[in-house]
């Protein structure tokens, strides 16, 4: 083992901990193979994570929280709310494609490991419903949206739309129809939520 084992940093085992999936795969997403793989001791790697569990959960994590700026970007945006949630889920939906095309090996790992990190996850769509509420909320306010419950159209709208973001769908993205079948779901969707009196 190195001598340099410290100052070992979390975010260093982070990224040791994405190499390591990105080449070997994430059953070797391990204390174990991630201090060989930065050349210290597990005890080294045990200082900043409790388990195995604990290290695949904050890679889960990392790697959540690296898409969630635009989409809190987007849900705080000026504008009208319609053009708003739009452009939510748009973002939402680019970001997933980008991740699965950029990176294909590493997005199926991630996957793999997301199943396992089920509170990481849970956490992750409460914030999206949350957001994707937030701007419901506001259509409401404003007149735009009939008068709904916000986290139960939040959700909705989350699942209406799952074929293009959520993972487990990363297959059917390269359709090349899949844009044509949003822009239907999406006006299923608006048709839904907008008030009477509003252009559909």
């Amino acid at each position: 083992m190195s001598s340099a084992e410290s100052p070992l940093t979390l975010d260093q085992i982070l990224d040791a901990a994405e190499d390591v999936v990105r080449r070997f795969g994430p059953t070797k997403a391990t204390v174990v193979d991630v201090a060989r793989a930065l050349g210290v001791s597990h005890s080294a790697v045990y200082r900043h994570v409790a388990s195995k569990a604990e290290l695949r959960d904050r890679v889960v994590a990392r790697w959540v929280s690296q898409s969630m700026a635009p989409l809190r970007a987007a849900a705080t945006s000026t504008g009208a709310a319609p053009d708003r949630l739009r452009t939510l889920i748009e973002t939402l939906i680019a970001a997933k494609r980008r991740r699965a095309a950029e990176d294909p090996e590493l997005f199926a790992a991630y996957r793999t490991l997301a199943a396992g990190a089920q509170t990481v996850v849970a956490e992750h769509v409460a914030e999206l419903v949350r957001l994707t509420a937030e701007v419901v909320a506001s259509g409401v306010e404003e007149g735009a949206f009939r008068a709904v419950d916000p986290a139960t159209a939040g959700r909705a709208v989350l699942d209406a739309t799952s074929r293009f973001h959520h993972p487990a769908h990363a297959a059917e993205w390269s359709d090349p129809r899949v844009d044509a079948n949003f822009r239907e779901v999406w006006r299923l969707v608006m048709g839904g939520l907008l008030a009477a009196d509003r252009p559909r």
